[in-house]
């Protein structure tokens, strides 16, 4: 039995127990939780009200707010964590860390301080203690997956990626494979089907980027706009993001994929979406520090705009629509004039 360690009890983390109760194999699950308070409601109640309400965790996962415990002979640790703060919970955890562990970083968005991937922010913690070549033990998860729904059962259809081989010891045989394969076997079950990927940059960025765009697809919502904008966004939302991902060295066909467009189109039209919810709030003329205060999870769509301008800047890569969502969060600029602005650019070839 495999032990798994899942680093954040938000809705993705919670979720995340949930779904690895139903996998094909079976895992001895634990559930780090950052708040204390919140530990023990879990614990006691076995539904995380706060951020998944209406879903039972499962009476086998243990949850902890002790980093020790959650960690302890662990040989898969998901970090399910917002990417503000996925550093700081890296290096606290680092203590606990052994080499033969394998990390799965499940969170889409880039560091705003360093405009790094999670993967990098990762392998860098990792570093601090020694690791060589720590990427060859990190793998990425993205795709169209809203929590709730994977929780509920509803078919989830995801992407697992790293670059490296890794070599396992199973019944005495050892097999050399990608981590992902690794991993695609260990987690996917009869509702979460895992599609592997060795293109790591373009999984992440996609991730990142397709929050971003979900604002834009909000605000037009909130503005009352209809189905046209709508189609038009994504699909130059999806343009805008692919000539960034290749520029940094992505592959197309990665954004054409679940990570990409999958994702582009879940978060840019389902109710679940936090970006979407951020930006029809914009739309409708609401102030952003008074939406967030409202939230309880994270947008990371939010942090990741200025991050994702100053890549396309630094690689001279037009993201006219990540601009325009930039300006709106960070300028004060009205999501109507941003509209008009983009739609008075010079025309050009598609």
């Amino acid at each position: 039995m495999t032990r798994i360690a899942i680093l954040g009890a938000g809705s993705w983390g919670t979720a995340l127990s949930v779904v690895l109760s139903r996998v094909r194999k079976a895992h001895d699950t634990s559930l780090w939780v950052h708040n204390a308070a919140l530990a023990e409601t879990l614990r006691s109640q076995r539904e995380n009200k706060l951020y998944l309400p209406g879903i039972s965790l499962p009476a086998a996962t243990r949850v902890t707010h002790e980093m020790p415990e959650a960690l302890m002979n662990a040989k898969v640790v998901i970090g399910a964590l917002p990417s503000v703060h996925a550093r700081a919970i890296y290096s606290q955890a680092l203590p606990c860390f052994t080499p033969e562990m394998i990390f799965v970083s499940a969170t889409k968005g880039l560091e705003p301080a360093t405009h790094l991937r999670m993967s990098k922010v990762l392998a860098q913690v990792l570093g601090q203690a020694g690791a060589v070549e720590p990427s060859q033990r990190i793998a990425v998860l993205s795709g169209p997956s809203f929590a709730a729904e994977a929780a509920r059962g509803e078919p989830t259809a995801v992407v697992i990626a790293s670059e490296h081989p890794y070599t396992s010891a199973a019944r005495g045989v050892r097999r050399y494979a990608l981590l992902a394969d690794e991993l695609q076997e260990e987690l996917s079950g009869p509702t979460f089907r895992m599609y592997t990927n060795d293109d790591v940059l373009g999984v992440e960025l996609a991730g990142a980027m397709k929050n971003v765009m979900a604002i834009a697809a909000g605000a037009c919502q909130g503005l009352g706009l209809g189905s046209n904008p709508l189609a038009a966004l994504i699909t130059r939302g999806l343009a805008e993001m692919t000539r960034l991902a290749v520029a940094l060295g992505a592959r197309a066909e990665t954004l054409s994929g679940l990570a990409g467009l999958g994702d582009l189109v879940l978060t840019c039209t389902g109710a679940l979406s936090r970006n979407r919810h951020v930006g029809i709030e914009l739309g409708k003329g609401r102030r952003l520090p008074e939406i967030l205060a409202q939230m309880r999870m994270v947008a990371e769509g939010v942090e990741t705009a200025a991050p994702l301008l100053a890549l396309a800047r630094e690689h001279q890569i037009e993201m006219p629509i990540t601009e325009q969502v930039d300006a709106i969060l960070h300028r004060g600029r009205a999501p109507k004039e941003a509209i008009r602005e983009i739609m008075d650019r010079p025309l050009k070839r598609e």
